[in-house]
């Protein structure tokens, strides 16, 4: 079919009629409309050409903004006669007329379109069941721009009207409904109006709503009754569907209302219209909507005494209705509409266990009597197979757990063995979309769009139930460990079933979708909560320690060979381990386990390596937790160890570090510095006499070297098997892990009486602290010029001749592992890859994961190196310039990956726990330059990114989340952020070099830092230095128009102003001065779309006009560039600001009126920029105003309570 030619191009009409239609002919308005008409169809004919579209589109815009005869041709297509696309578009049009031409219409033309188009409502639709819902919602929407406009000052009668209306039948009775809907959602829901205008409108409706809900729920009734009497007679079944669309359609607009107005009215007439919603229930055409209004009405928020009559809810026939409904939807099985249904409900039921928790407080409010059915009815939905239903019930069951009253009631305290009886079902991981293992997969497909997305879910919802099975055991901890032994006895009996999809790697091997592993990985989590919460729980007299132990020893006794089965072991023995507290004999045997699955040998997959790091964790946390427990039996340990130890290939480095950390551990416990000492030397002998060794200073110092030394250089045949350099990496690696680990561990006692005892303390600074030495400070010294070696021959190794130097197989040896970019990029691992693959699929991923581990830990030691060693690590020689020859060397070539974790893991800690006597020899000599080039690198890699963005064709990356450039863009984004972490502070608890010295907690919430917020000594002794000074502040102010937000925000609330106001004393240079405005305002340029940033930036903005501008005349010629800044506007604020007499208002008042003078600049969403602004006009006052006292003209000058201040003005 060949396109319909494009229309001739418009020529508008140039009358200006006072009386619609006055100067224009019938024939003008019909040849325009025809006009219309074929624009219309040529825009909507999916075979017109593109051409011919936008010129019939460019057609009708042009007729919306210029022709003078709109509102008789919107009239004309809006008839019945025309096509629903025609009458839409006509409809448009007058829509169009009333938001854009409204405020220019004579009175004339107001009332005649107005009179139309509540003619249309009456007569100009199709019947209720044939119309278009688009056509109905255009013609809702005309009325209520009108609305907007002129009520109630200049249309009064406008609910008469409505009212009218509604009494010629159903199709106008919709259209009624929709309108009051529409109107709330502008007035209050979404206020899309001016203040005024807002104000007027809502407090009109305010004084109206007893007359606006008794005819809503009349007409509610009326409808539903009508409904109800004819929907089984057939003749009568469009006249019942009739009735039943009103009655969906009153529904909706209750919705509407439910929310904010007074509580009275839902609760007016013995609280009728909770008794209406709750019949409905049982009506499937109307239940969805009657659901929604109940739920919105029991979760008002408000005072308690207004909230009390929802507790009626709790009575024998709401309950009766509710649960039937429940029973009922639950009944047909899986259909959507019943889903969504009862996930309504289960919300409702939700909400009314939050008013019982609000409500059961207050004394005057009795148990309500069905407590007992309401409970009853809520564990049917903690049971339901829909794992979206179970989880909705959990934070409801924590809230009635935690109730100071209601969990004292034994009807509750009886719910708790099946609550925890239901949350054994609930733990076991089961459901997931692609599976039809379980009833709850099919739930599943209509919740989750795939398996990794459930994965998600079904985490945090395990997560909760912890927390919430804890609260009911706090409650009932006998019951819970009574259960969880019954559990696990039965569980240790079971046979394994591996199920249909056995591991890929073993033969008769689980995989985490196997029906035994999931049963035992849900035990396990079960056990450890409930027992643990037991411990808290129960005085020490009352633990049943026969039972722990007779559980202990079962566990201790059970043997596998499945690595996913033996992890969930080793978590039930750390869980039962308090036991042995009571009845140490049983120490030796729970070591042995352990030791027993370091050296679990198997394929190794990352179930494998998962269930060594297990057992050497649990070791880690049983000498950390129960150290004294575990000294005893100390040499014992220390003999296992050594044995194992003995064997090179026995363990990796990772987990002979884990065992050597245990052991530091433990001989903390010594008390006794020269024991440990002795100690420490014995046990890091081997990793001195290695990495001293000569052949070892010659390899950690020339990258060559070390590159040969790693078989980096090799070219390799087989890359699955063959490694050769496999034992020199893992030499280096177990050097690297002893010494991070050494020191990590090794600390002096905690209490000052033993450290003086133990010969910890060597004398007293002149504060009064204690100087403390570490035992491993002496080992660990002599070992860190090599560390420093090898550190800037890491470093080097980017040289671009040194990566030529990598051997075909290991060309990308220091690129990233796949697993990091997926993490930066937010992409989801497979699940299954997570236990059956290999650790390393190939020798380059291992290689990459040596360099990758090995550069983090050698920083981790740096970082560590200062809380450990404390003065004896500060003072060592020429520190500063030994860090700047090694950790940072070569940085140009250093990708972003790597900076990261070193500024992270070395600069920052170093930084934090560095004496103030140390800041001029050791951090002000490194810090300077550091920050001075972190500046440039991440200027230029901004520049390139806004470059790019600019250059950015349609088809680049966008649509390609892998592409190199997103991971590039990233991960500039995160080095910012981790720069600017750096030089400011992320909250209290890693206070940085610049913490400012403002209470935490406003520091982290409020987007205005007070205006004394300080810098830290460190801080001002950097800022004495120019060029760090410089690089510091160009770098804070530069960073405001990166795209990072989270970046701006942090660096304008927390930085920007602190640094200033630093050198805001000295003489600064004009210029200087309006590039740091200047640099606020192209912040705002960037990211006013995003409110927290914007409101920060216009503050900081403020701050520097209002303390600068009186020195600086500059900086009004930086303001006058503002596009659309009014003069007049610019020349008052400045008088006032200049002559501190009139600085007389308040300072959010000139706050806001300085935002307004700069909002020309202030970025706007995408979707915002090219919108055309809807005027609407306040009309003249409702409310004649009495001259108020004082107080209350303060206090209603403005809503947000701006006037307040001026109440404490002297």
């Amino acid at each position: 079919r060949a396109a319909s030619p494009g229309p001739p191009l418009l020529r508008l009409p140039r009358a200006d009629p006072a009386s619609p239609g006055a100067a224009m002919s019938a024939e003008q308005v019909s040849s325009l409309c025809e006009q219309l008409v074929k624009a219309v169809t040529v825009i909507m004919d999916p075979a017109s050409t593109q051409r011919y579209r936008l010129e019939a589109l460019k057609f009708c815009e042009e007729f919306k903004e210029k022709c003078p005869i709109c509102v008789p041709c919107g009239l004309k297509l809006a008839e019945k006669t025309q096509t629903a696309i025609v009458r839409h578009f006509g409809l448009q049009i007058l829509e169009h007329v009333v938001k854009f031409r409204w405020n220019s219409m004579p009175r004339l033309e107001k009332v005649y379109l107005k009179n139309n188009v509540m003619g249309l409502i009456s007569n100009g639709t199709q019947n209720i069941l044939e119309e278009e819902s688009h056509i109905k919602d255009v013609l809702s929407r005309i009325v209520v721009e009108m609305i907007k406009r002129e009520w109630p000052q200049h249309w009064p009668d406008m609910l008469k009207e409505l009212d009218t209306l509604s009494k010629q039948g159903e199709t106008q009775t919709e259209l009624v409904m929709f309108i009051l809907l529409r109107l709330a959602e502008d007035v209050v829901t979404f206020q899309t109006l001016p203040t005024q205008r807002r104000r007027d409108i809502q407090q009109t409706l305010t004084q109206n709503m007893e007359k606006i809900f008794s005819f809503l729920l009349t007409t509610l009734q009326q409808n539903v009754n009508k409904y109800r009497r004819m929907k089984t007679d057939l003749a009568q079944e469009p006249k019942a569907q009739a009735n039943c669309r009103v009655g969906i359609a009153a529904l909706n607009t209750l919705a509407g209302y439910i929310d904010w107005v007074a509580m009275s009215h839902i609760t007016a007439d013995n609280c009728k219209l909770l008794e209406m919603l709750c019949l409905l229930l049982n009506e499937p055409e109307l239940q969805v909507g009657a659901a929604e209004c109940l739920l919105i009405a029991v979760s008002r928020k408000g005072k308690l005494e207004d909230r009390k009559p929802l507790m009626v809810l709790f009575g024998d026939v709401a309950m009766h209705y509710i649960l039937s409904a429940a029973q009922t939807a639950d009944g047909e099985g899986l259909v959507e509409k019943h889903y969504v249904f009862l996930k309504r409900l289960c919300q409702v039921l939700c909400a009314l266990g939050s008013q019982l928790c609000a409500l059961g407080s207050d004394s005057d409010v009795d148990t309500p009597a069905n407590l007992g059915k309401y409970l009853d009815s809520f564990l049917a939905f903690t049971t339901h197979p829909s794992q979206f239903l179970r989880s909705s019930t959990q934070i409801t069951w924590g809230a009635l757990f935690r109730h100071e009253i209601l969990s004292r009631d034994p009807l509750l305290l009886a719910m708790i063995p099946k609550y925890l009886r239901a949350s054994m079902t609930n733990l076991v991981k089961v459901g997931f979309p692609s599976k039809t293992d379980s009833p709850s997969c099919e739930y599943s497909r209509f919740d989750f769009d795939s398996d990794e997305d459930f994965n998600a879910f079904f985490n945090s919802f395990r997560a909760q139930q912890g927390e919430v099975m804890r609260m009911a055991c706090r409650l009932d901890p006998r019951t819970g460990f009574q259960m969880a032994g019954e559990w696990l006895k039965y569980q240790l009996a079971a046979a394994v079933d591996i199920g249909p999809m056995n591991s890929k790697t073993g033969e008769g091997l689980c995989s985490i979708f196997s029906p035994s592993f999931v049963q035992w990985d849900a035990m396990t989590f079960f056990s450890e909560s409930v027992i643990s919460q037991m411990f808290r729980t129960l005085d020490k007299e009352e633990i049943p320690v026969n039972d722990g132990i007779e559980l202990l020893q079962l566990v201790l006794n059970f043997e596998t060979k499945d690595p996913l089965i033996l992890s969930c072991v080793l978590t039930n023995v750390s869980a039962l381990f308090p036991f042995v507290t009571y009845r140490p004999e049983y120490l030796p045997q729970v070591l042995s386990k352990l030791f027993t699955a370091v050296t679990f040998e198997a394929p190794r997959t990352r179930a494998v390596k998962n269930v060594r790091r297990h057992a050497c964790s649990s070791i880690i946390k049983m000498c950390r937790d129960y150290p004294q427990l575990v000294l005893p039996n100390f040499e014992m340990l220390y003999n296992h160890v050594k044995q194992l130890l003995s064997n090179e290939l026995l363990l990796t480095q990772m987990e002979k570090c884990a065992l050597m950390e245990a052991l530091v551990l433990i001989s903390n416990q010594f008390k006794d510095y020269q024991r440990q000492k002795v100690f420490l030397e014995e046990l890091m002998s081997p990793v001195a006499n290695l990495w001293l060794s000569e052949e070892m200073q010659r390899v950690l110092s020339d990258p060559e070297a070390f590159i040969s030394y790693v078989g980096a250089d090799n070219k390799i045949a087989d890359p699955v098997l063959e490694d050769p350099s496999g034992l020199n990496r893992s030499r280096i690696s177990f050097c690297v892990y002893t010494i991070l680990g050494v020191v990590k561990r090794a600390r002096w006692p905690t209490t000052l009486e033993e450290a003086k005892a133990g010969g910890f303390v060597i004398g007293c600074m002149p504060s009064g602290n204690p100087i403390y030495r570490n035992p491993c400070t002496e080992q660990v010294l002599k070992l860190l010029d090599n560390l420093l070696a090898l550190i800037r021959t890491h470093n080097n190794l980017y040289m671009p001749e040194m990566v030529a130097k990598l051997g075909e197989t290991f060309a990308k040896a220091l690129d990233m592992l796949e697993v990091e970019k997926n993490a930066i990029l937010g992409l989801p691992q497979p699940l299954l890859e997570l236990y059956d693959s290999p650790v390393y699929k190939t020798i380059l991923e291992r290689m990459q994961g040596f360099f990758c581990t090995l550069y983090d830990n050698c920083f981790h030691i740096l970082g560590n190196a200062g809380p450990s060693m404390q003065q004896d690590f500060y003072t060592v020689d020429g520190l500063a310039s030994q860090f700047l020859n090694s950790a940072f060397v070569n940085l140009n070539n250093i990708p972003d990956y790597r900076l990261r974790p070193m500024l992270r893991v070395f600069v920052k800690p170093l930084v934090l726990s560095c004496p103030s006597d140390h800041y001029e020899t050791l951090l002000c000599p490194m810090l300077g330059p550091l920050f001075t080039y972190l500046h440039v690198r991440l200027s230029q890699k901004w520049q390139v990114i806004s470059q790019r963005s600019i250059l950015c064709e349609e088809d680049t990356a966008d649509d390609n989340p892998e592409s190199q450039e997103m991971l590039e863009e990233q991960l500039v984004r995160l080095l910012t952020r981790e720069v600017m972490d750096l030089i400011s502070k992320e909250d209290g608890v890693h206070a940085a070099a610049f913490s400012l010295l403002v209470d935490d907690e406003m520091m982290s919430t409020d987007v205005t830092p007070p205006s004394s917020a300080e810098l830290t000594e460190l801080g001002k002794s950097l800022m004495k230095q120019e060029d760090v000074c410089t690089a510091l502040l160009i770098t804070a102010y530069r960073s405001l128009s990166w795209k990072d937000t989270l970046s701006c925000q942090r660096t304008t609330t927390q930085l920007c102003w602190p640094l200033l106001k630093q050198v805001l004393t000295g003489s600064l240079l004009p210029d200087a001065v309006t590039w740091f405005f200047t640099g606020v305002l192209k912040g705002l340029q960037t990211h006013g779309q995003h409110d927290g940033c914007m409101a920060a930036l216009v503050h900081l903005a403020f701050q520097i006009y209002e303390a600068l501008r009186p020195r600086y005349a500059e900086l009004k010629a930086v303001m006058e560039q503002i596009p659309e800044i009014q003069k007049e506007s610019l020349e008052q604020f400045d008088s006032k600001l200049l002559n501190p007499t009139l600085l007389k208002v308040a300072d959010k008042r000139r706050k806001d009126n300085f935002k307004r003078l700069i909002a020309g600049c202030i970025g706007k969403p995408l979707g915002e920029q090219f919108r055309k602004e809807v005027h609407i006009r306040n009309l003249p006052s409702l409310f004649k105003k009495v001259k108020p006292s004082l107080e209350t003209d303060v206090l209603e000058n403005n809503e947000d309570g701006e006037g307040l201040t001026a109440l404490f003005e002297p």
